[in-house]
């Protein structure tokens, strides 16, 4: 089994999202010893924001590149097979201005090639990475989840799940941990929760879970 650990924090040892993947990847591997762990750090080896040079591959263009289509082919083609290669995916996804951090963003922009990840049908489009699971370490200075005007505000878990789901994985789990910013008590609570989370998502079957556009 493989299993794709992400970090996305800029924040370093500081970063509550990079506290909780390790948490997760180290639950999961009590369970499954056999697991082989790849690790990414999007903070330093960042994939550069989506360009004109990087659409070669997405329009299938394979004559006449420069040396730069070249060299932005070969890093999509290098996380592509990546993220296709994993069974399971753990990710941190700190919220950043309300939504997730542009480190982030830019590995997910490199992940959305057609006849790859998805396709278009003439019932509509068509997820290809079906069968992984995606737990996302999700962190929050604020509470989000509690309130509607919270919840409208959010998109941090509701654009991981809307992407993911477009891709065909239906089981996304989040590990939750909002409210850090609001002292010491709330961050304990917060990450308490956290914990409870981690044990009950490795606990329960995916058979059981929602479909990932559906989760809160």
């Amino acid at each position: 089994m493989q299993l794709l650990h992400i970090d996305s924090a800029i924040t370093g040892d500081q970063s509550t999202s990079r506290q909780l993947t390790a948490d997760i990847v180290r639950a999961w591997q009590a369970q499954h010893p056999d697991t082989q762990v790849q690790y990414l750090d999007l903070a330093q080896d960042t994939p550069a924001h989506y360009t004109a040079d990087a659409l070669a591959l997405r329009f299938g263009q394979t004559e006449g590149l420069s040396a730069a289509q070249q060299r932005e082919n070969a890093v999509t083609e290098r996380l592509l097979q990546q993220f296709l290669a994993a069974d399971v995916l753990v990710i941190g996804a700190p919220m950043y201005n309300f939504t997730i951090p542009t480190q982030l963003k830019s590995w997910i922009d490199r992940l959305a090639q057609p006849g790859r990840t998805f396709r278009y049908t003439a019932t509509g489009p068509e997820g290809l990475a079906k069968g992984k699971t995606v737990f996302v370490a999700s962190t929050r200075g604020g509470l989000y989840s509690t309130s509607e005007a919270g919840r409208a505000m959010e998109h941090q878990e509701s654009f991981l799940q809307t992407v993911f789901g477009f891709f065909g994985i239906t089981d996304v789990r989040i590990v939750r941990a909002e409210g850090i910013g609001l002292g010491d008590e709330a961050r304990v609570q917060a990450l308490t929760a956290a914990a409870q989370a981690i044990a009950g998502h490795l606990h329960e079957p995916a058979a059981m879970r929602q479909p990932a556009l559906q989760e809160a």
